[in-house]
């Protein structure tokens, strides 16, 4: 048997609407631990990992599965124990149609949702039990509330699954579809010949490549002044562009490209929401593919951190990267190294870092701060004090604190 009819749907009783209602109205202002706890169920298990993998996808999954669950709360308070009907003509839902299928993913896709219920029916049960210690009342209510939620999850896949099906006959034809389909065959190591690759993405494989990820939660013009920016800061007039999703684009530069990601972050100041990720140069087929991973191991170290920082290139963050896989350890290390000087002003701490780039010369330092060497003097004096050890008793560990300072510290530069 089916689920219920619209007309055969059963009618709860008036004391369980009242139930339903107190419930809802709870699940609607639900605290941050609630939301955290369903967006962190969402993509676990392996069938799920490729999207966990993509931050802005993951982002975008994650986002989507809850508002997919406030939707079911939302009309439970205004029609407590009805049928909900499904809400996907929302810009997430629609994003996120779009992007599984053209990464490939939508099966996997639709395991994002069934984890969302599971781990939602939970936290609604628990508020349920506060409710009522009624034998009869519990009964009630929990079979109503499931019949519906199950069911509302049951039609939104359904619904989905027809987007999809749409989505996918749009896609899978034209010219960015044979880009990502050839892209992702060099990237996965799949046989594919180079003639045949170079033929649908219309770019030479062969010599150096410089890759790099552009994703951003603004609108899609935003990516293409960012990639626009990019080509014309590294000077190639004809980059290689893949739309990867609705929101993040995959760029290759021919060339060594080496960028200053201060500078390109200064140029793309209009575009705040917008975030790159450089990967290392590389040759032919394998650097292509290996600078191509730089910039997603770069993505997803931006991404964990919520740094404020736009843009970045891989060597500024692989030493970040194995500092800060322990957030709460990386947090006392720098606690523990800057001691005081952690709350100095912002000058203080760079005149530090600074006079350790420049192999503790004072007077380059000065040069490199557009400063006096007599104030760089007395700000290193005023650090020495700061610190729990003197800077040149352990000169490393206090770049490496400050460096981690940078990424996530309140002066973090955007």
């Amino acid at each position: 048997m089916g689920a219920p009819t619209e007309q055969s749907w059963p009618e709860p009783s008036d004391r369980v609407k009242e139930l339903i209602r107190r419930a809802a109205e709870f699940a609607n202002n639900a605290p941050e631990e609630w939301v955290t706890s369903l967006q962190d169920a969402t993509l676990t298990g392996v069938i799920l990992s490729p999207i966990a993998a993509d931050p802005t996808l993951a982002e975008l999954v994650r986002n989507s599965d809850t508002a997919v669950m406030l939707h079911w709360a939302a009309h439970n308070l205004a029609h407590p124990g009805r049928r909900v009907p499904p809400n996907i003509d929302s810009a997430d839902a629609l994003a996120v149609a779009r992007d599984l299928v053209r990464r490939g993913l939508d099966l996997h896709g639709i395991d994002t949702y069934r984890k969302g219920l599971n781990t939602a029916w939970t936290l609604w049960m628990n508020v349920c039990f506060e409710l009522t210690d009624d034998p009869a009342e519990l009964r009630e209510l929990l079979a109503v509330t499931w019949a519906s939620m199950s069911t509302y999850v049951d039609d939104t896949i359904d619904a989905i699954t027809l987007r999809m099906a749409g989505e996918r006959e749009q896609l899978t034809t034209g010219t960015n579809a044979d880009r990502l389909a050839a892209v992702s065959l060099i990237l996965e190591g799949a046989p594919i010949t180079r003639p045949r690759a170079e033929q649908q993405l219309g770019y030479r494989l062969t010599g150096p490549h410089t890759a790099a990820v552009i994703w951003t939660t603004g609108t899609v013009g935003d990516l293409d002044a960012a990639a626009h920016a990019l080509a014309r800061r590294a000077g190639t007039p004809r980059p290689l562009t893949v739309v990867a999703s609705a929101s993040a684009l995959w760029l290759w530069l021919p060339g060594t490209v080496v960028l200053d990601s201060a500078d390109l972050a200064r140029e793309l100041a209009d575009h705040p929401e917008v975030r790159v990720a450089i990967g290392r140069p590389g040759e032919d087929l394998d650097g292509f593919r290996r600078s191509h991973l730089d910039a997603g191991t770069t993505q997803r170290v931006m991404t964990r951190l919520r740094t404020r920082r736009r843009v970045a290139g891989y060597d500024d963050i692989a030493l970040i990267s194995l500092v800060t896989s322990d957030t709460g350890k990386a947090d006392e290390f720098v606690r523990d190294t800057l001691g005081d000087l952690l709350t100095a002003d912002q000058e203080t701490r760079e005149t530090v870092a600074a006079y350790v780039a420049e192999q503790f010369n004072t007077s380059r330092t000065a040069e490199r701060l557009y400063t006096h060497r007599n104030t760089v003097i007395r700000r290193l004096t005023r650090a020495d004090e700061l610190l729990p050890r003197p800077l040149a008793d352990n000169p490393t560990g206090v770049a490496v604190a400050l460096d981690v300072l940078r990424w996530l510290g309140p002066d973090a530069p955007a």
